[in-house]
């Protein structure tokens, strides 16, 4: 697995902070923030799960390592589609772990299908509300076999965003 990030923006989806100001030209950017449940239980339990990819593995994603989200560790993901396997090269670029504020942010390394950012943040409000709030940015990758279907990869990514909105509900 190659250890270059594939863009130079590494953190600009900005797990730590409750506002995303400003994507970086170039990208297509996503961003939105559900209600997923409510009190200190299921606080617990959810933002554990985030860190542990959760959301990628109830969404049905294979990570290895088999571990939580490191800040600067590699990792591949994979997920079948019928016959055919994909691997994505990931970095965990940023991680955030605060008493009302807990996830991180993974860069595609090259061989990934996109190239771009993507963080998966829970936190809550002072009335035990907890939310998860996805943020990415996606491009074509700068080279590969994926850059030819590159349209395809987004619609893709549209049924994911759905389920990873939906996954740790039901935590």
């Amino acid at each position: 697995m190659t250890t270059v990030l594939t863009y130079s923006e590494v953190g600009a989806t900005r797990p730590a902070d409750s506002r995303w100001k400003q994507a970086p030209s170039g990208f297509r950017s996503y961003a939105r923030t559900v209600e997923i449940g409510h009190g200190t239980d299921f606080w617990d339990q959810v933002s554990a799960e985030v860190i542990r990819w959760g959301v990628k593995r109830r969404s049905g994603f294979r990570v290895n390592p088999d571990t939580g989200a490191v800040e600067g560790a590699n990792y591949r993901i994979s997920a079948g589609f019928g016959p055919v396997l994909v691997h994505e090269p990931v970095r965990v670029v940023q991680v955030v772990d605060l008493p009302d504020r807990r996830g991180f942010a993974y860069g595609t390394l090259h061989g990934h299908p996109v190239s771009g950012e993507e963080a998966f943040i829970v936190h809550r409000d002072r009335d035990g509300t907890v939310y998860l709030t996805l943020r990415s940015l996606t491009r074509a990758a700068p080279t590969g076999p994926w850059r030819w279907g590159f349209p395809i990869l987004l619609l893709a990514q549209r049924v994911y965003r759905r389920r990873y909105l939906r996954v740790l509900k039901a935590a």
